[in-house]
């Protein structure tokens, strides 16, 4: 199964369709090839999948996810936590 950890835009480059977000701490570049130009701002949460950003969320359910998985994480020790949020978007395709 794959999750998706909501992630915060933290940049935007229009020009070459990549944001920078934040996952709990983690930044990495997402492309933006999915999204309709200037849908994604700054300050937006996203949902990723396989590197591409493919929809906005609302914040307020953002945080209630992020709440369940920092839940979960507290459980984890400091490298699974890493290595969770690293991969979180990095899921096999499974038919």
């Amino acid at each position: 199964m794959c999750l998706s950890i909501p992630s915060r835009v933290v940049k935007v480059n229009e020009e070459d369709k990549i944001c920078t977000v934040d996952t709990m701490g983690v930044q990495r570049d997402a492309s933006l090839n999915m999204m309709a130009e200037g849908d994604v701002q700054v300050g937006d949460y996203v949902l990723l999948h396989i590197g591409f950003v493919m929809n906005k969320i609302d914040e307020e359910e953002a945080m209630v996810s992020l709440e369940t998985y920092r839940e979960i994480l507290q459980i984890m020790d400091e490298e699974e936590r890493r290595e969770t949020i690293l991969k979180d978007d990095n899921c096999e395709n499974r038919t």
